[in-house]
């Protein structure tokens, strides 16, 4: 009886096209050529300054020159001392605005920071 009940509720959504489901969108925008899934990140060298403060790391206090990863819609401050964390108040929206025109795909999220310094090996040095 109760399982009659609740297939009577039950509604059919009408199928949306690719252009009108916002999961399927997010899930093509966050796919590179190959098909893999990967996160996405920029160095950002000025400040970020966030509901009028200035993001400082809270291991090494540096004020500048960061690494920011977006993960979907979770966006990630990282210091060249390799600390990072997730900065709520950041939308995909602001990362799409500090993204760089180009740019190096790199198969993790480790192999990036390597690369560009922010796995540690920079940590106190800025860089123009």
């Amino acid at each position: 009886m109760l399982e009659e009940v609740l297939r009577a509720q039950r509604t059919d959504l009408p199928e949306t096209a690719l252009d009108d489901d916002p999961l399927l969108r997010l899930q093509q925008e966050t796919q590179l050529g190959d098909g893999n899934i990967r996160l996405r990140a920029t160095t950002h060298p000025e400040e970020i300054t966030i509901t009028g403060v200035p993001v400082m790391c809270p291991q090494c206090g540096a004020r500048r020159d960061w690494m920011v990863i977006c993960d979907r819609d979770e966006i990630s401050i990282r210091c060249r001392c390799a600390h990072q964390w997730v900065e709520r108040e950041l939308t995909r929206a602001d990362y799409e605005a500090m993204i760089d025109v180009g740019g190096q795909d790199y198969p993790s999220l480790e192999a990036a920071a390597q690369a560009v310094g922010y796995d540690g090996t920079l940590a106190g040095t800025y860089l123009p």
